[in-house]
């Protein structure tokens, strides 16, 4: 049998940003950076910038079941990134899209609010995320995510290992638990200075310490998310996958720039390739 010579691919399901440095914008640029190529299905349009979030426009769930599906037709999905999904309709209708297609890697990053602080999910959402949660191979949940997956607050350490568990027990493979928002709230200087997040897939547990940069940076969610995607494609099994998309995006943090009015910094997606032409 001749090998299929189409490449392996990733797909993005997610909100586009009009001001370019999250959502689609920053996944698309993710999988170019790492050599992969990168299809999207848009479930959600958003008027916004570096300052906030003014607009947001859904498109009716036959759309978006249109847009997956005429992905998974034609290319070889090999990993699949969630991103905003903005009621239980468009996550009922990705939850169906991944059970029909079965990709090999599915990156559920339950995304709840942006970084200007602007909700991008319907209260009534909660149950629909939680359905989807069995099918994915990794959640990359932040701290207030994670509080409002299990409907409990996450303060230290401990309760984050605690959440940890209780994630996993929502059926989802395996977790990685971003730490910037724990460690912000957990004071001490020593913690204050460092970010933990945490990977477990029940078998494996391992911790990602890493200095804190003094970057409010806009995006890094979804890019972080994206970049462990990519690095699936590539072939890396998750922890590796995750520890590379960390260190990934802790450069890209490093380079980034103001290209707006607001405070938060755009991720420099393609810095590796920057630094190697210099």
């Amino acid at each position: 049998m001749t090998a299929d010579p189409r490449p392996l691919c990733a797909l993005t399901i997610a909100g586009s940003d009009s001001g370019g440095g999250a959502g689609i914008q920053a996944d698309l640029k993710t999988f170019a950076a790492h050599g992969v190529h990168g299809l999207c299905a848009i479930a959600a349009l958003t008027a916004q910038h570096t300052r906030g979030v003014s607009a947001v426009h859904l498109p009716p769930a036959e759309f978006l079941r249109a847009q997956i599906d005429a992905c998974f037709a034609d290319f070889r999905v090999a990993a699949v990134k969630i991103g905003m999904l903005a009621n239980a309709e468009l996550i009922d209708v990705v939850r169906t899209a991944m059970v029909r297609h079965r990709p090999p890697c599915v990156v559920l990053d339950p995304v709840l609010v942006a970084t200007s602080g602007a909700r991008l999910l319907d209260a009534d959402a909660l149950d629909a995320m939680r359905r989807l949660i069995p099918h994915a191979s990794l959640l990359t949940p932040n701290i207030p995510e994670a509080e409002w997956l299990l409907g409990e607050s996450i303060a230290d350490a401990a309760a984050a290992e605690q959440a940890m568990r209780a994630l996993l027990a929502l059926g989802a493979s395996a977790v990685l638990l971003k730490g910037a928002h724990l460690a912000a709230a957990a004071g001490g200087a020593a913690q204050a200075d460092i970010v933990t997040d945490r990977f477990a897939d029940g078998r494996v547990a391992v911790a990602f310490c890493n200095p804190r940069l003094p970057i409010e940076g806009h995006g890094s969610g979804c890019t972080l998310a994206s970049a462990i995607a990519a690095q699936c494609v590539l072939g890396q099994p998750l922890p590796q996958a995750c520890g590379e998309a960390i260190a990934y995006v802790a450069g890209a943090l490093a380079h980034s720039t103001r290209p707006g009015r607001g405070a938060a910094r755009v991720l420099a997606h393609f810095w590796r390739m920057v630094a190697a032409a210099t």
